[in-house]
Order: C-alpha cells, then sequence, then structure tokens
C-alpha cells in the first residue's frame, strides 16, 4: 500500500479507511490478529480485511457492514490524527494549482504539522519529484517520518527537525516551489530564496491574520520578489430541498370574478378571492446555501522569484 501507488487487495500493516458514511470514516492500520470496534460491530483483521480487495463490503459481527477504502491524500485529509491545525482539500487544491506542481518538481515546506499537504503534494509530485519538509517540533518530526514510511512514500520526502527562520531548509538553489505555514512567515523569506531555483521559482505563504500578510508582502517586496497577490477561499455548500411553491394566477380569476359582479373592495369577500389565487402549488428540487458555513481559514501569499 502507497499514498501514490494504488494496490488492489488489503495486506498486513497497511493503513485503511474504514467508510461507515459520509460522516463517519475512520483510519486504521491492518495487522494481523488485531480488532477494531465499530458501531455495528467487531471487525477481524486477519479474517476481515487482509487478503480482500480494496472497496470491498465488510460484514460486521452486529450484521450491519462498512466500506474498506484505499487511502488517499483526501481522505488522509479528513481522518488524520490532529496535531495542529490542518489544511483542508480547498486551499490545499489552490495552493498546488498556483504553486505550479507537477510530477518531478522539487517543493520545500515549512511546517509540517499534521501532513495534510504533505501527503497531496508528494502524490503531485511523484515519482521522480521531492519534499523537504521542516518542523521545528521534535516530537511531530518524528511521528510525520514515521507516517511517511508506513505510508510508502518515504523515498518522496525528507523530513528535517529544525528552526526555518534561523537555519532554512537544508537546501539551495534547486526548490520549483516554497510553501510556509508558520507564525511569522517574513522571517524565512530570505531563506525560501535561497532554496529556489535562480529563476522564476514560485512561493506561497498561509497566514490567518492580515497583519502577518502585510509583514510578509513587505518581506517579499524587499527579497525582490514580484507577482504578489494574496487570495482568501471560501467554501460555500449547498443543500438540495423539496422546496413548495403556489401556482402564480394570472388574472384569470379576477376577471371571472370580475364578470360575474364580484365586489373586491367588500371585506366579506376577500377570504374567497385569497382562496381563488391560491388554487394549488407545485414542488421541486433547488439548492439551498448552508445556514452556517466555514467561514475564514487564512490568506494565501503566492509571489514569484525574479
Amino acid at each position: 500500500m502507497s499514498f501514490v501507488e494504488y494496490g488492489d487487495t488489503i495486506k498486513d500493516g497497511d493503513t485503511a479507511i474504514v467508510f461507515l458514511g459520509h460522516e463517519s470514516m475512520f483510519p486504521v492500520k491492518v495487522q494481523h490478529g488485531t480488532v477494531t470496534q465499530t458501531k455495528y460491530g467487531v471487525i477481524r483483521h486477519s479474517t476481515d480485511l487482509i487478503g480482500k480487495k480494496y472497496g470491498s463490503k465488510v460484514t460486521c459481527s452486529k450484521g450491519g457492514w462498512v466500506f474498506i477504502l484505499h487511502p488517499t491524500p483526501e481522505l488522509w485529509t479528513m481522518n488524520l490524527p490532529h496535531r495542529t491545525q490542518i489544511l483542508y482539500s480547498t486551499d490545499i487544491s489552490i495552493i498546488t494549482m498556483m504553486l505550479e506542481l507537477k510530477p518531478g518538481s522539487i517543493v520545500c515546506e515549512s511546517g509540517t504539522g499534521s501532513g495534510s499537504l504533505s501527503h497531496a503534494v508528494i502524490r503531485t509530485v511523484a515519482p521522480t519529484g521531492h519534499l523537504y519538509t521542516v518542523e521545528f517540533h521534535q516530537q511531530r518530526a518524528e511521528k510525520a517520518r514515521e507516517e511517511f514510511r508506513e505510508h510508502g512514500v518515504e523515498h518522496l520526502v525528507t523530513v528535517t527537525n529544525q528552526d526555518v527562520c534561523k537555519n532554512g531548509f537544508g537546501v539551495s538553489n534547486i526548490a520549483d516551489a516554497v510553501f510556509l505555514d508558520i507564525p511569522s512567515p517574513w522571517e524565512a523569506i530570505g531563506h525560501a530564496k535561497s532554496a529556489l531555483k535562480a529563476e522564476g521559482g514560485r512561493i506561497c505563504s498561509f497566514s490567518p491574520c492580515i497583519e502577518q500578510v502585510q509583514r510578509t508582502c513587505l518581506a517579499m517586496e524587499e527579497c525582490g520578489f514580484t507577482e504578489i497577490n494574496t487570495l482568501e477561499i471560501l467554501l460555500r455548500v449547498y443543500n438540495v430541498r423539496t422546496i413548495s411553491l403556489q401556482i402564480p394566477d394570472l388574472g384569470k380569476a379576477t376577471e371571472d370574478n370580475s364578470s360575474i359582479g364580484f365586489d373586491s373592495s367588500n371585506p366579506s369577500n376577500q377570504g374567497s378571492l385569497s382562496a381563488n389565487l391560491q388554487q394549488g402549488s407545485v414542488q421541486f428540487k433547488s439548492g439551498v446555501p448552508l445556514r452556517e458555513m466555514v467561514g475564514h481559514t487564512g490568506y494565501l501569499t503566492f509571489a514569484t522569484k525574479s
């Protein structure tokens, strides 16, 4: 099993996604002799998982069933253990596009955090590219290194435990793109410039506060970056509902009432007129936005090394 190469069958040691529903799923490490508890009953790894095909429908001990899915960066983003706040698919998609990532790209990242963006970048630059990711926190760096090894992508990523603002990325003039997700990105702009290739490299900085963006943009200008722009990506989800609307009366009822001497100004006749205008309704499907939505996540500032 690898996050960048699809495998047909579930093997001992794989990371798989147990899918109970669109709002309920979780990762599990497949191990011989281990069981996993769900609300539908027990899943026995030895008999229910190992050797079965990914995507199989597995019946639990209580008679309920789940699907076992092959892991992808998208599924991992929704199910990973949170060690830090993470980037989600809305921001990740624009980052990979605006940084112009493709197979073979060399990318520098700081900080690694929970590895949400890291997995997406690795999948994008595989099989010949490489990710150099820097994490200040030692335990988080060690855990990320362990996860990359378990997910079969350790040959595509190098994890370094150091302060990027003081020590940089450990590489020079080779990166096609740099991504910063740290509290003070303006302190790392100089190191980012040193890591980027001689000309045309792209940089992105993610910051939740506009004051951070302002200082980062000033640092980018001082270091000679061009095409500096900041984006905020907002996701608006729609629910499909069945709604009912009255059939409009285009005047026929009024004409009919007039022809028989119907006095609409008489209060006693108002109820009868209303009944005629509301003779029927029609139901149809409509997209309705959620009453509450996930709004601001952060600002994405992009620039190009000139």
